[in-house]
């Protein structure tokens, strides 16, 4: 489901908030702009809540967990029922955790050994971060050893470059607070959220 859905939007949200009063509500706009795959991240205080809450209600969208860090985050995404995992760096213990459960979870990596050392992990893709630091350029590179490996490149990503790593080989690119700002959550400015989830998508697909 989690590689499907990527295939078919070429996008995902993380959302990192100081509060996150109504998770359902945030992700039924972000599916309704054209992202379906959100991810919550463990610097968020109380996610797991927040990931329970997203996940007891329809919106369309594949809830998932963030800055999983080790075995001990994982099992608690998964319980609060988390979809899919997603690592900032290689997590052994957490793929491990992962594949037990089966649960789909992408690694993070930058370098050609911890790509390789991801896909031994079994990471349904691999993300590459931060992004920001390397450019599309890098993943370019890294699609030449690297051909049928699904790659997802997060941080410093936006509606203005966003096409720029598709078109480097990208299987899906992340918005982060360029799409899902603290602000908007705080006001609960869905219509805000859906247009640059819509805006971000485009350029995803462009």
């Amino acid at each position: 489901m989690l590689i499907e859905t990527l295939t078919a939007d070429r996008a995902l949200a993380v959302v990192r908030a100081p509060r996150i009063d109504d998770p359902a509500a945030l992700c039924r706009a972000l599916a309704a702009g054209g992202i379906r795959t959100v991810e919550f991240t463990f610097t968020t205080p109380g996610v797991e809540a927040v990931i329970a809450a997203a996940a007891a209600e329809p919106h369309g969208a594949l809830v998932g967990a963030g800055t999983v860090t080790d075995a001990r985050t994982a099992e608690a995404a998964i319980a609060a029922g988390a979809r899919f995992l997603v690592t900032p760096g290689i997590s052994e213990g957490a793929a491990a955790v992962a594949r037990d459960a089966g649960v789909p979870i992408m690694l993070g990596a930058l370098s050609p050994t911890e790509v390789m050392r991801a896909v031994e992990l079994g990471s349904a893709a691999v993300k590459i971060f931060p992004a920001s630091t390397v450019g599309p350029g890098h993943l370019k590179d890294l699609r030449g050893p690297f051909p049928d490996v699904p790659f997802v490149p997060s941080g410093g990503l936006h509606a203005d470059n966003a096409a720029e790593w598709t078109a480097a080989g990208a299987l899906a690119v992340t918005a982060g607070s360029s799409v899902v700002s603290a602000n908007d959550i705080e006001a609960a400015a869905w219509e805000a959220v859906t247009e640059r989830a819509r805006a971000f998508a485009r350029a995803a697909t462009a």
